[in-house]
């Protein structure tokens, strides 16, 4: 594992100056491209599909048996929705429901689930969105933590506020393959405002995750 000498060690590297690989850069470009449209396309049929169904195809199957004790149910439920996203969480208190509204909630929304807790008096719908709330649109950012794996920050990196980790980075390939300026724009922090630009950064620097790194070497000795 690496240590914090490995981050103070990239940061002198940063300092170097590297004549940048134009025509990599590109041919990165344009597989982003390609792959945030077939997402946004694969995301748009699974929303179309998800509105066509009823509400005796709720998935998952714990589902019926809420729908099921929400129709054997006489009292008002309190209920609040937990908002899931890519980066981040939200809950919002819906108030007091007859369990009629709540079924219709979920007939609107099939693609939602639902919790009834025990004393059958609440409920927890839970909603997963394709996108970034809006705490972590003003204040995620991509980097790299002092053991070298690339991560999405609460604030500045510098912070060393981790959100989440992803794959442990491959400094030396990462930096003999992108332009200087991309390497230190990560070294400092890279920001993320919305879905999109936070799938293209991480598909660009998925390609320098040390374990695939390692794979590709060892297939092309093989050969």
């Amino acid at each position: 594992m690496m240590t914090f000498s490995l981050w103070k060690q990239l940061k002198k590297k940063l300092k170097r100056k590297r004549r940048p690989l134009w025509s990599m850069c590109a041919a990165t470009a344009v597989l982003m491209a390609v792959i945030i449209l077939l997402a946004t396309a694969e995301h748009t049929m699974a929303m179309h599909s998800a509105n066509g169904r009823s509400t005796s195809h709720l998935e998952p199957a714990h589902d019926k048996s809420v729908l099921q004790k929400l129709e054997q149910t006489e009292q008002t439920l309190l209920v609040k929705l937990h908002r899931v996203f890519v980066c981040g969480e939200e809950e919002q208190m819906l108030g007091e429901l007859s369990p009629k509204q709540v079924i219709n909630m979920l007939t609107q929304y099939p693609d939602w689930t639902a919790i009834l807790n025990q004393d059958d008096r609440s409920v927890l719908l839970e909603q997963h969105i394709n996108d970034l709330s809006d705490y972590c649109k003003s204040n995620a950012y991509f980097g790299v933590d002092r053991q070298g794996n690339f991560s999405l920050f609460d604030g500045l990196p510098v912070k060393d506020k981790v959100m989440r980790t992803f794959f442990q980075i491959d400094i030396q390939y990462m930096e003999s393959n992108l332009p200087q300026e991309r390497v230190d724009q990560l070294a400092k922090g890279i920001r993320v405002n919305d879905i999109d630009e936070y799938n293209s950064v991480l598909s660009t620097f998925s390609d320098f995750a040390k374990e695939r790194n390692v794979e590709g070497r060892e297939g092309t000795e093989r050969y």
